[in-house]
């Protein structure tokens, strides 16, 4: 921790209160709890727009220790609204480093506490599920702090992809080539453009709200759904597009909230997970090869088991074999497939790359 630490207080919505050290800035923050089990690539999870409106607890002992870099992250700024640890560390020690921790927080006004109890915490959450909560470290009234937790909306029922969507439309990669992708952003990581774009692939990223017919414009050779924060059942507008993306018969890839968005665009049902998947070593098996996959996740919804399994034009290819979820499917009939983790993984593990190709392939497909 920072040499200088104030005190700093975290309430969850059920009453249950944890003191600890402020880390970061200083200040007071509320959002919905959640954990992530990863020991490395804190940096690219705390970038990750799908924790938009999220506090983050990191399971991990001790965060920090190798400092900031500013290439690794999956956006232009912190997403995360707090940050709960053991020992956020203030030293750090990878030579390529820019800076510490704390300093980077403090940057992004992100508060933040540690010397929590991280593992009793995380034990809590499962057991009692997701739930709203608020750090302070400018005052310890409880009672204050309390009722301001009560005004937090529930992350049920609230869309949040359009709050970290671009605003405005860009492109990556090689003008030149005759793999195009548009790529609708509901909160897109930098690393799954990069996984496109890599693989030879024009990428034209466009805004949450924007029209099929705008992006039409762009003469796509495929689709890309992305991931992002909140729940998707009230985006009809992604959900409209979706439909009428399918209706072209040309390649669709989701990811994440994108797998969610192609579930619900074909009468399939999502629904608020207990408290979500988060970290970088959940096994998944693909159904179709009969391999596993250890793969990087990052979900508090999902989508319905039983709704799929009413879908007769949908196919499940891909389960978690921790608690059987549904981690992908893809559509009968049309070139149409997502996935419930996320197959760039940065730092990784890297066994899911494979999807990328086969989207860049399935296009190549659709063309000739």
């Amino acid at each position: 921790m920072p040499q200088e630490s104030k005190p700093a207080l975290l309430i969850l919505a059920d009453g249950t209160a944890h003191q600890g050290h402020a880390y970061g800035a200083i200040g007071t923050t509320t959002g919905e709890i959640c954990f992530n089990t990863g020991m490395t690539g804190y940096q690219e999870v705390f970038t990750d727009p799908s924790y938009f409106g999220q506090v983050l607890i990191m399971n991990a002992a001790h965060i920090g220790n190798y400092g900031v870099k500013e290439t690794d992250v999956e956006s232009g700024s912190v997403k995360i609204s707090g940050l709960i640890g053991r020992n956020l560390e203030d030293q750090y020690s990878r030579k390529q480093a820019k800076g510490s921790l704390d300093e980077y927080l403090k940057a992004h006004a992100i508060v933040s506490i540690e010397g929590v109890d991280t593992r009793s915490l995380v034990t809590h959450v499962r057991q009692k599920g997701a739930m709203n909560c608020i750090i302070s470290s400018e005052t310890m009234d409880t009672k204050a702090l309390m009722e301001q937790l009560k005004a937090v909306p529930n992350m049920d029922g609230l869309e949040l992809a359009s709050s970290v969507s671009t605003k405005l439309s860009y492109e990556l990669g090689d003008a030149a080539s005759s793999i195009r992708i548009a790529v609708m952003d509901y909160g897109v990581k930098r690393n799954i453009l990069q996984c496109m774009v890599d693989r030879g692939a024009f990428v034209k990223v466009f805004p949450a709200k924007t029209s099929l017919q705008e992006v039409k414009q762009f003469n796509p050779s495929g689709y890309f759904i992305s991931n992002g924060p909140g729940d998707p059942a009230p985006m009809d507008y992604a959900i409209d597009l979706v439909k009428e993306v399918l209706k072209e018969d040309k390649p669709v890839f989701g990811i994440c909230l994108g797998h969610q968005l192609l579930a619900l665009a074909n009468g399939i049902s999502t629904f608020k997970m207990h408290h979500g998947h988060r970290g970088l070593n959940h096994p998944v098996k693909n159904l179709i090869t009969g391999c596993s996959e250890i793969t990087t996740q990052n979900h508090g919804f999902g989508v319905d088991p039983e709704s799929v399994k009413k879908a007769s034009h949908i196919e499940i290819t891909h389960v978690n074999l921790n608690d059987q979820s549904i981690e992908g499917i893809r559509v009968k009939g049309k070139p149409a497939f997502s996935v419930q983790y996320h197959p760039e993984a940065t730092p990784g593990p890297h066994d899911s790359r494979y999807l990328f190709d086969q989207f860049i392939d399935m296009i190549r497909h659709s063309k000739n």
